[in-house]
């Protein structure tokens, strides 16, 4: 597979990530799309082995999603800003702090975007509880997902 056809999936991979945190965008299928275009087009055991891999994950998240609270972001009381700051954190935490650092982004620049926004620390915190209680759980659970298959695809394209 060139290089031009790896940024591309890539690409494709980011707008599924993005896409996990829009209500009613496929956002895990896109994911799951783009390593299967890479698998088809690469034909290694690594690839195919990636490929297993988030079918199954991203099989057991979708299970998992029906025993998780249904996402209700007006209920938080937090702007979709705050809630899409949260999922950019998420993302690049995840490759700053390998694996832990999707949690910690996510929080993180939630806190961070509604610290700045209501003024306070306290504010800022209980606003933090109210979003993970209304949409965070599960949100986080399918971009850890996501994270998971991209991390996973990126470390076969680097070490394969």
């Amino acid at each position: 597979m060139g290089v031009w056809q790896l940024v591309a999936v890539g690409l494709v991979m980011l707008l599924g990530l993005i896409g996990v945190l829009v209500p009613g965008a496929p956002g895990q299928a896109i994911v799951w799309a783009a390593v299967l275009w890479w698998a088809l087009t690469d034909m290694t055991p690594a690839a195919w082995g990636v490929l297993i891999g988030a079918t199954a994950l991203l099989l057991l998240n979708q299970a998992l999603k029906l025993l998780l609270p249904p996402r209700r972001p007006r209920e938080s009381g937090a702007p979709r800003r705050t809630l899409m700051l949260g999922g950019a954190g998420a993302i690049v935490g995840f490759f700053v702090v390998p694996v832990v650092g999707g949690i910690v982004g996510y929080v993180g620049a939630i806190y961070g975007a509604e610290r700045l926004r209501l003024g306070s620390h306290g504010a800022g915190w209980a606003s933090v509880r109210s979003v993970m209680r209304a949409t965070g759980c599960s949100v986080l659970v399918e971009l850890y997902a996501c994270l998971l298959v991209t991390g996973a695809w990126l470390s076969a394209v680097i070490w394969a």
